[in-house]
């Protein structure tokens, strides 16, 4: 009968020993997603931010273009300032 209740206690220490080790693993890939989800979230933010820029410069270049072209129509119809001034 003790040899019964060894080896009873001897399974259910092994079993506790890879249930903690299952439980351990769990715990390290779900720090691992997390860490990757951390990354992920700050690329995308510096994307955002990227891409922020490049339309506020793009903008910024379409009324500077579109200035460009009515000072042009302003010109050549006569209608500039400094041409009234003369």
């Amino acid at each position: 009968m003790a040899s019964a209740q060894m080896k009873a206690g001897e399974t259910h220490g092994q079993t506790q020993a890879k249930t903690e080790e299952w439980v351990q693993s769990a715990q390290n890939t779900a720090d691992k997603a997390c860490d990757k989800m951390a990354d992920s979230r700050e690329s995308a933010q510096q994307g955002k931010e990227q891409s922020a820029g490049f339309i506020q410069q793009t903008g910024e270049q379409v009324m500077n273009m579109a200035q460009g072209a009515i000072d042009g129509v302003k010109n050549t119809l006569g209608m500039n300032e400094r041409n009234d001034k003369k």
